[in-house]
């Protein structure tokens, strides 16, 4: 088969897992602290005859960490991260961290995420306050105070430049490094009160699902046209 044949392949296939990536960002628009995905391509060679053919692979996913836009609650359990750190749950398959601070307090008196996980804290135990302790307050730094004392800190984690993220429930991600406390917090912090919404841009996303899906149609055209030449050259010489 020629190589154009497998060119175009690639091609489709790279597109098809580029299109599946941008319809699960588009999906997750409105999600609290969603982390949108994106897939980097590379362009392998494959050796035909004293020629090498350049064609793309599948692509391998990411999980972008732009911050998102934080939006204001007042509500004094809910917790935005500036910068570039993550707030650490504790899951029933281990530490997840999350961007999504939409925290309660259990009658246990444990700070729990929206979906039921212990909030960590700075020393990656489960964040305890008192129910009946009064009103929370937050710091830059993550000092948790109630009426005044203080209660303990919640836990900031920034992740290894070199991780690996991968996807857990809601909008939690798992690292396949462990995460570091932050060095400083003229950058890095939480915001009391506020919420980060998702960094998917949806026209950007739209307009790259657009355009995919025109590409996507291109090649396969393309692709059916050297098709039928083939298949019109071969009946040509069979029929010679």
């Amino acid at each position: 088969m020629h190589s154009s044949f497998y060119v175009g392949a690639a091609a489709l296939t790279a597109l098809d897992r580029r299109l599946s990536s941008v319809a699960h960002n588009v999906a997750n628009g409105t999600t609290i602290g969603f982390r949108a995905e994106g897939v980097r391509f590379e362009t392998a060679v494959a050796s035909n005859g004293s020629t090498g053919v350049a064609f793309p692979d599948a692509g391998q996913d990411y999980i972008s960490q732009a911050n998102g836009a934080l939006i204001k609650t007042g509500n004094p359990l809910d917790l935005a991260v500036k910068g570039a750190g993550w707030f650490g749950l504790m899951s029933p398959d281990g530490p997840v961290y999350t961007r999504d601070g939409r925290f309660e307090i259990a009658s246990t008196g444990e700070l729990r995420s929206v979906n039921g996980y212990g909030v960590l804290d700075a020393s990656g135990a489960p964040m305890l306050l008192d129910p009946n302790g009064g009103p929370v307050t937050v710091a830059a730094d993550g000092v948790v105070s109630q009426s005044g004392r203080q209660a303990g800190a919640v836990g900031l984690f920034v992740m290894d430049p070199g991780a690996t993220l991968s996807r857990y429930d809601n909008s939690a991600v798992r690292s396949d490094k462990p995460p570091g406390p932050p060095l400083e917090f003229s950058s890095n912090g939480v915001a009391q009160g506020f919420l980060e919404q998702s960094n998917v841009d949806p026209v950007r996303e739209l307009t790259r699902l657009i355009q995919i899906q025109r590409t996507f149609e291109n090649i396969a055209a393309s692709l059916d046209m050297q098709d039928a030449s083939a298949r019109d050259a071969i009946k040509t010489l069979g029929g010679s």
